[in-house]
Order: C-alpha cells, then structure tokens, then sequence
C-alpha cells in the first residue's frame, strides 16, 4: 500500500493503538502529525518514525478544543502543505457505575471521545474541502459503543455517538470525495489491561509471550499492530468505494457490523394503547429482545 504524498494526523498517538497507525502511516509514506497530551512522548513517537525512515512531526495539546483541532491542522499544512487523512484516535477513560459518575468522569470523557473528534474532523474537513481533492476520515469506535459495557456510560455514549458520526459525514461528504468511516477494533494496550477478562492476554503479550488462538480468533483480541493495515487501507485510494462504515477488526478476524434495524413489527388499527401492548408484548416481541453487553466466548479449559 503507497501513501506517499498524503499528509494524515493522528490523535492520541505517542502510545498504544494511535502509535501503531501513525507508525504504519508512515511505513506506508504518509507523513504523519503525532499528539499526545505529553510533550515527551509525543516527541519520542516522532522520532521513532523519522528514525525508521518516515516523516513526523510532533505536536502536544489535549484533544477536545476548536483552538487544538486548528493547531494540528495548521501542523499538517505548515510541515507538509497539505492534509489528506485525519485519524480520530485520541481517548480517556473514568470507568464508574452510573450512581457513582460525577460531572466531570462524564464531561471529559464526552470531551475527549467525542467532542475531540467532531472538532478534529471539522477542522480537517474544512482543510480537505479547500483542497478539493478528497480525504479520509478514519474515526475509532470500541465494541462498547456497539453493545454497551458495564461502568461505561460516558465512554460506550461517547463511541456510540462517534460510529454515527461517520453515517452522517458519508451523507454530507461524499460529493466532495471525502469519506468517513469507523474502526472498532480490540487489541492489547493499557485501556484494555483494566478489563480484568482481558488483562491476562495483555500481560502474556508484554512478557513477549503468543497470544493464543483462542484469544486472536475468538475474542478477536491482539496487537495493535494487528489493527493498523485497516487504518492504512482506509487511508489508501483503494478504499475510495468504503464510507459510512463500522468495521470491527482485532487478532485474526476482520468484521463489517451491520446498521442497527427494526427486528420485529406489529400493527394496531388506530394505535397501540399500553393495555393493547402489555398483551401483545411476551408473544411478539419478547422472545427478540437483544442482549446487552458484549457477548464474550468462555475460554478453553487447560
């Protein structure tokens, strides 16, 4: 896959997943913009990329802000004169039940997630728009906003709201050959550490052990690495035909999720009154109700 000449931002990408597609970036040819909230690490990525050959460049600030969206936008044209792919990768968590979720475990969660990637993406779609050549907005979901998760009100919303970003941006972009769409992946980094389920793989693969298949094929769980050349095709002309799309992958399994749809349907002549519900509902509709989280495979006993 050749990405020379293209120009991308990636946020939230000194550590863990935003690291590995800056890095496949820029393997590719791209030029890449790196943000961490950390000036150091940021710094470090970047030199790691200009070091193994590629372009980069730094740039710290929190993600959320207009003023930090048109920051990394005038980066990218200021170092490499152009913008063609924004990555929305830069996250936070603060993990809480709901009763136990203040104003501000909500708020900068919202803000990071989602907030950041509106500004971010508007930002860059104006830049792309100028440039009239068309664009790629890749956006990072989480199967949290596709199912929910246990103590995640703010993230699962958060990642929820941002798959549906990318249905609305492929409407009101694709006349101007940008598109947008969502990748949900899995893989090991520091978030996924805190999920005790998961945490045991996390730990194999920092001892430099093999993930298990079991772990790659089932749970779709790896590297971040293994996430990455979606993120570089998404990038690429090849995905020109791709928009408006969530696309799952992780370890060995590559997915597309299908768009949420009605799955059962009744008619009343002259409406539904609660009575006329309450009789129809164990019958029609109850044996349809969908699950609520994630339903995860039991793993192999030794």
């Amino acid at each position: 896959m050749d990405l020379s000449g293209k120009v991308a931002i990636v946020t939230g990408s000194g550590r863990g997943l935003g690291l590995a597609y800056a890095k496949a970036l820029a393997a590719a040819g791209a030029a890449v913009v790196v943000n961490d909230i950390d000036a150091a690490v940021a710094q470090a990525a970047a030199d790691e990329i200009t070091a193994a050959g590629g372009k980069a460049v730094a740039v710290a600030a929190a993600v959320g802000s207009s003023e930090t969206a048109q920051t990394l936008v005038d980066s990218a044209v200021a170092a490499f004169g152009r913008l063609d792919v924004l990555v929305a990768n830069a996250g936070v968590l603060r993990d809480k039940v709901v009763w136990k979720m203040t104003d501000e475990d909500f708020d900068l969660v919202t803000q990071v997630h989602l907030k950041g990637t509106f500004t971010c993406a508007r930002a860059a779609i104006v830049r792309m728009k100028e440039q009239g050549e068309g664009g790629r907005l890749i956006l990072i979901g989480s199967p949290a906003g596709q199912y929910g998760n246990f103590g995640q009100t703010n993230y699962a919303a958060a990642k929820a709201g941002i798959v549906t970003f990318a249905k609305v941006w492929a409407m009101e972009l694709s006349r101007d050959k940008i598109t947008a769409n969502a990748v949900v992946p899995v893989a090991a980094t520091a978030m996924t550490a805190t999920v005790p389920f998961l945490k045991p793989y996390v730990d194999a693969m920092a001892a430099g052990e093999p993930m298990p298949e079991f772990a790659r094929r089932e749970l779709a769980f790896g590297t971040p690495e293994d996430v990455a050349g979606l993120v570089v095709f998404l990038a690429s002309d090849d995905s020109a035909g791709v928009n408006g799309q969530a696309i799952g992958i992780g370890g060995d399994r590559l997915s597309l999720y299908s768009h949420p749809d009605q799955i059962v349907k009744e008619y009343a002549a002259g409406g539904w009154s609660a009575d006329a519900i309450a009789a129809a509902w164990p019958q029609q509709f109850a044996p349809s109700q969908q699950s609520v989280g994630e339903q995860l495979p039991i793993p192999p006993t030794a």
